[in-house]
């Protein structure tokens, strides 16, 4: 029995409930960066439980490190956002 897809699930369980407290940080204060961060630990879930449902599955894949590279940019732009936007 492999254990790899259980870790698997259990970060990806870790991550949808992280995602569920951000958007609920977000419902409450508008704050675009806790909806950034709901977004991007939503992603993440989506990413463990895809590689969990592979054949062989690996996070040395070029795919997976492309999608962590969007989350990242969504969590930049969301900083820039807060200190750089709109003003008041």
């Amino acid at each position: 029995m492999r254990i790899e897809p259980f870790l698997l699930g259990v970060i990806a369980t870790a991550s949808l409930i992280a995602s569920l407290y951000f958007f609920k940080f977000w419902y409450r204060t508008r704050d675009l960066l806790f909806l950034c961060f709901s977004i991007v630990f939503l992603i993440e879930a989506a990413n463990r439980t895809s590689i969990m449902f592979l054949r062989n599955p690996s996070e040395g894949s070029p795919w997976t490190y492309a999608v962590r590279l969007v989350a990242f940019l969504i969590i930049l732009a969301g900083i820039l956002r807060k200190n750089y936007g709109r003003s008041g």
